[in-house]
């Protein structure tokens, strides 16, 4: 009589639950990993290294002394005062920045110290603008569209001359 004996029963593979396959998902990843990078070290390994970046602070900035004011006249001298301090703390397009730089306007007014002469330079200045670059409504529309401060400065700079010359 023969016996016959039953295969050993086949076994389903096991579902993993979430906590498992994400286990597995994370070993899989470690591994790439490491390999990448020994990969990045073997690629790399024929360049010198380099020193790390160094822990180095900004530089201090450097800002000229100011220059005796050149002219005698209110408007003149207010808008050669407001160019010193420009370039002393700096030109931006909005009243101020977090630097601590100014627009056209408050640098004037600043420099006015005060009173009607800051509008009167601001008029004048708003003058100067018009003859060179059209129809600007106000001094901070156009200092606002300007790109950065080198034709503010110029400009001015200019209305500042232009201001002496007429005793202004």
């Amino acid at each position: 009589m023969s016996t016959m004996t039953a295969a050993p029963p086949r076994l389903a593979p096991a579902e993993l639950d979430l906590e498992a396959r994400l286990a597995l998902a994370g070993a899989l990843i470690d591994e790439r990993l490491a390999l990448a990078n020994i990969a990045i070290e073997v690629d790399t390994a024929h360049i010198p290294a380099a020193d790390p970046i160094p822990d180095i602070a900004a530089p201090p900035i450097l800002r000229p002394a100011r220059t005796p004011e050149p002219y005698s006249t209110p408007i003149a001298a207010v808008l050669q005062r407001a160019l010193a301090r420009l370039r002393d703390v700096g030109w931006c397009a909005e009243h101020y920045d977090d630097q601590g730089a100014v627009c056209l306007v408050r640098a004037i007014r600043t420099e006015a110290g005060g009173g009607t002469l800051g509008g009167q330079a601001c008029q004048f200045l708003l003058d100067v603008i018009r003859a060179e670059f059209g129809p600007w409504e106000t001094v901070p529309s156009w200092n606002d569209a300007q790109p950065g401060p080198a034709v503010p400065l110029r400009i001015l700079g200019q209305a500042a001359e232009q201001a002496a010359a007429g005793g202004i």
